[in-house]
């Protein structure tokens, strides 16, 4: 499949810039780009569901400030 996107002359310019940095090619450029920023958001899908899933549990986060203090108390 392939497509076509519009850019301004200094997106282009960008978008060329970043492709050569990596040795890539435009359209391998924004391949990466379109999957990264798919799994970025899936990831994000879900640690929100299993954040949501933790909290309906009835569990409670602990401050990480108590949570150094009990360790050192254990020591």
């Amino acid at each position: 499949m392939s497509f076509s996107i519009r850019l301004t002359p200094d997106e282009k310019k960008i978008a060329e810039s970043y492709a050569k940095i990596h040795s890539i090619s435009l359209g391998e450029a924004f391949k990466q780009a379109l999957f990264e920023k798919i799994e970025d958001e899936y990831d994000i899908a879900v640690a929100e569901e299993a954040y949501n899933e933790y909290v309906k549990g009835g569990c409670k986060s602990t401050p990480i400030a108590d949570f150094w203090k009990e360790l050192d108390s254990e020591i």
